[in-house]
């Protein structure tokens, strides 16, 4: 029982950082109808300038502050790039843009970092074991699925109460008729996109004291969030959160009983979901 309770409790705290990225990238194709193939980058980034931040200021909590507003700076940059093939019927056009802004990214922090593998040591705050009944865990990850907890709450929230969730609703549901309403949905897209640049950001520092950081991470993490918000519903937050449970999941409990075969195990769930259901999960359902 032990041993399934800390399978668990692994997966959940992969899904965490995996519901992180994803919403941000569901997001970004829910009101722009853009696939954007960059956002694994923004991962990669957050968690090489954490590393940094660590190095210079020594404060990991401060780090995590910071992350997400340095990626912000370098969003909103590569948001102006990007926006120059927003638009109905551009489709490919973004894909091969946000492909190649992706290589752009991945070879500057080739540049910046090198190419050696680097970590980010787990604050002394969490470096401890908590004992959960007959279980003794580590705290830190059970600080990430606080935190995808939080962050999920926050999103949904934000979405259902504030104008801002209100526009980014009527944005993704029916962009002509927002617009024709008077809802900027320009800005709301360069909002939504700064968002999930500084979720994916976010994910990136908080999972590098569990992930490595080293060249084509990346591309690693895009193919999951592509997996997770396929399976969720491509433009559906909620089913980023389904979608991410499930890789997450899947992953632990595959790593534990099906070594050799949990990557499979993933892509083969996605398939079942392409053949099943089509929409994802929660198609339609934002």
């Amino acid at each position: 029982m032990d041993f399934y309770l800390l399978v668990l409790l692994n997966g959940l705290a992969y899904a965490a950082l995996l519901f992180l990225l994803a919403s941000g990238l569901s997001l970004v194709y829910g009101v722009g109808r853009v696939l954007h193939l960059a956002h694994g980058g923004f991962y990669m980034l957050g968690g090489y300038i954490g590393y940094t931040l660590v190095q210079r200021l020594g404060d990991f909590w401060l780090a995590l502050a910071l992350v997400p507003l340095c990626a912000l700076v370098v969003g909103w940059v590569v948001e102006r790039l990007v926006s120059l093939v927003y638009g109905p019927g551009r489709a490919l056009e973004q894909v091969l843009f946000t492909f190649g802004l992706a290589f752009v990214i991945s070879d500057l922090t080739r540049f910046f970092w090198g190419a050696q593998v680097l970590g980010v040591a787990v604050p002394s705050s969490l470096n401890r074991p908590v004992v959960l009944g007959p279980l003794v865990y580590p705290a830190y990850p059970l600080f990430l699925i606080g935190m995808g907890v939080l962050v999920a709450l926050g999103l949904w929230a934000s979405l259902r109460f504030t104008p801002f969730g209100l526009q980014v609703r009527a944005a993704a549901g029916h962009p002509s008729m927002a617009e024709a309403l008077g809802v900027p949905t320009r800005k709301v897209l360069q909002r939504t996109y700064l968002l999930g640049v500084a979720l994916a950001a976010l994910a990136g520092f908080a999972g590098a004291p569990r992930i490595a950081l080293a060249p084509g991470l990346d591309f690693t993490m895009l193919i999951l969030g592509l997996i997770v918000v396929v399976l969720g519903g491509l433009g559906s937050v909620t089913g980023a959160l389904y979608g991410a449970l499930l890789v997450g999941l899947v992953d632990s409990f595959g790593k534990a009983f099906l070594p050799q075969f949990s990557q499979a195990l993933i892509f083969l769930i996605m398939a079942l979901v392409l053949i099943f259901r089509p929409e994802g999960l929660l198609g339609g359902k934002r």
